[in-house]
């Protein structure tokens, strides 16, 4: 019986020494799954690094074009801006060159010829303004709009209605749909 313990241990040895080759073996699969495993998703890493580099160059590329855009309009918005500009002064120096003939020969004119000047330089004026979008506000003998008008006086026992103008202190202005500025007037409150 003694013998038996004594045999034991070397089958269990050898019983673990045929176990190891096999866990080798098992092992080295394992390793060798483990290293293409490695391998793949090292390759992916470098493809997703690769794809986050190019697409960082992609969204500086947009970018860049972007403010590239919002310049390039910031030039054309000035341009146009400047271009009406130069229209318009264009139109007003035609004006003042005809204040300055006028002024020039002042002397000659009576006062009949400098009222016509006047009336001239105020009707060519008005058609720099009318070219340009801007048109008098109507008033006298019109309803009271808080959106056109300016009120800066209530006129009692007037022969006009109620909330009429009666008199317009300065003359107001639209340019297109938008009121430039209000026209100051006088409104009636009616016959108390």
């Amino acid at each position: 019986m003694m013998e038996e313990p004594q045999d034991m241990p070397e089958n269990s040895e050898t019983i673990a020494n045929e176990q190891q080759p096999v866990e080798i073996v098992e092992s080295d699969n394992q390793s060798a799954a483990d290293a293409a495993r490695i391998a793949d998703l090292e390759t992916q890493l470098k493809q997703a690094r690769q794809e986050a580099v190019d697409n960082w160059n992609k969204y500086l590329r947009e970018r860049a074009d972007v403010d590239n855009i919002r310049k390039r309009q910031e030039r054309v918005t000035a341009d146009r801006v400047q271009q009406q500009k130069k229209a318009l002064f264009n139109k007003l120096l035609d004006v003042v060159d005809n204040v300055e003939r006028a002024l020039a020969y002042q002397d000659t004119l009576d006062r009949q010829q400098l009222q016509q000047t006047l009336r001239m330089f105020h009707w060519q004026m008005n058609e720099v303004m009318r070219s340009e979008g801007i048109n008098a506000v109507p008033t006298v003998g019109e309803p009271f709009n808080p959106y056109l008008h300016e009120a800066i006086e209530v006129v009692e026992n007037s022969d006009q209605p109620e909330g009429t103008i009666v008199e317009e202190a300065r003359k107001g202005y639209t340019l297109g749909d938008e009121t430039l500025r209000p026209a100051r007037v006088k409104v009636s409150m009616g016959n108390k």
